[in-house]
């Protein structure tokens, strides 16, 4: 008999879940909001040999759920699920919805962004004792972990500065699990309201940002995004580009000053990209991922998944995985040899954005602990407030006292 576990969508105690998964077995039915039921596969390597599956789809339309009617508009979890551009979109459609964003955020582009990232880390390190309340905690989440990634991907894709709250509230309404109905109708309209006001504005202004840069694409290549298209790449780019940079970020800090022998081992020399990947591993940003609808009945680990069943990719669950990184799979280790892991996805998705993530946050990091060598957190770890997300696995609020 196949095990079910009902997931927590306030993400109270998320490594908790996500071992008790594992230990259920490498594949577990699960109950998302709204009682709707869903696959798990929770051992790294089957979940990795699932990514890269080409009979199995990432194309929401192939879910029976939604089919047959059962996920209404206004499911808490539909911004996650049903969205037009390159994560929801197999095989050539995929590639060509790919290759946009390849053309335009290219590697030569990402290095380039160091000098501002670095200018942008400087300046809000500076800012920080500004921050402190009264009892002297700054909520480093707040003033250094968001405003890092979002600067730098409103910069990149070209969001002005009187957009970027709202940005900031829908992105935060997207991840969060727990939003009522009239909040996730709302979120939706909104969301292409503030995208087709950046559009228009690049029609008539364009400039060196992303926006500008598929706008012109999309005027002279044949293979041109729709409208909608447009929309839904400049999302995932807006949405994924800081929101797992900013749990990056939140975890890796909360790690090392909770872990102080990697932290003395940081600092005296060993990679910063080290902290970062183990941190990846460990802690991952994005801790369940949606959604995979097998194209045809699939057999894994001797248990067959439906075709048009939803199966969830439990990264949480695979990055602490004994299986794949032996018997100190739940220590945070930043000497540990850095095995391949799932924190960016894998397959053909695996996420065009990582390269910028890692440089965002190994800059984030060195300058934070190089000004601020004394950091301390402010809270025991254990009185953190989660985000009320089944996706996103941070914390809500990162108090630290600078010295």
């Amino acid at each position: 008999m196949i095990p079910v576990v009902t997931l927590d969508p306030t993400g109270s105690d998320h490594h908790g879940e996500a071992a008790e998964l594992r230990e259920l077995g490498p594949v577990v039915r699960v109950v998302l909001p709204g009682d709707v039921h869903a696959w798990a596969v929770t051992h790294h390597d089957l979940l990795a040999e699932l990514l890269a599956d080409r009979r199995v789809s990432k194309d929401w339309r192939n879910w029976n759920a939604i089919k047959s009617g059962e996920i209404p508009d206004d499911w808490p979890l539909v911004g996650m699920v049903k969205v037009t551009n390159m994560v929801t979109a197999d095989g050539r459609e995929h590639h060509r919805l790919r290759k946009f964003v390849t053309q335009t955020l290219t590697p030569r582009r990402v290095q380039g962004l160091r000098p501002r990232i670095e200018e942008i880390v400087a300046g809000l390190l500076d800012e920080l004792p500004g921050h402190a309340a009264a009892d002297g905690a700054v909520d480093l989440r707040q003033h250094f972990a968001y405003p890092v990634p979002m600067r730098v991907i409103c910069e990149l894709v070209g969001v002005p500065e009187d957009e970027r709250d709202e940005l900031r509230h829908l992105v935060d309404s997207i991840f969060r699990s727990t939003t009522s109905a009239e909040e996730v109708l709302a979120t939706q309209r909104d969301i292409y309201l503030l995208l087709g006001r950046l559009v228009a504005l690049r029609h008539a202004h364009p400039g060196d940002d992303l926006t500008s840069a598929l706008i012109a694409a999309q005027q002279d290549d044949p293979d041109r995004l729709t409208d909608e298209e447009l929309a839904g790449t400049l999302w995932l780019m807006l949405a994924a580009g800081h929101e797992t940079t900013l749990s990056l970020i939140v975890n890796a800090v909360r790690a090392l000053l909770t872990h102080p022998d990697q932290l003395a081992l940081a600092v005296a020399g060993r990679s910063w990209d080290a902290v970062v990947e183990e941190t990846l591993r460990w802690d991952a940003p994005i801790g369940n991922f949606m959604a995979r609808y097998p194209l045809e009945d699939i057999t894994v680990a001797g248990v067959t998944i439906p075709a048009g069943e939803a199966i969830l990719a439990p990264y949480s669950a695979a990055g602490r995985d004994g299986g794949r990184y032996g018997e100190t799979a739940d220590r945070f280790d930043i000497t540990r040899s850095q095995e391949r892991h799932l924190a960016f996805g894998g397959g053909p998705h695996v996420c065009l954005g990582a390269s910028l993530a890692r440089q965002e946050a190994t800059i984030a990091l060195s300058g934070l602990f190089t000004r601020y060598p004394d950091l301390s957190l402010a809270a025991p770890v254990s009185s953190l407030a989660p985000v009320p997300s089944l996706f996103s696995n941070s914390a809500a609020v990162l108090p630290v006292r600078l010295s």
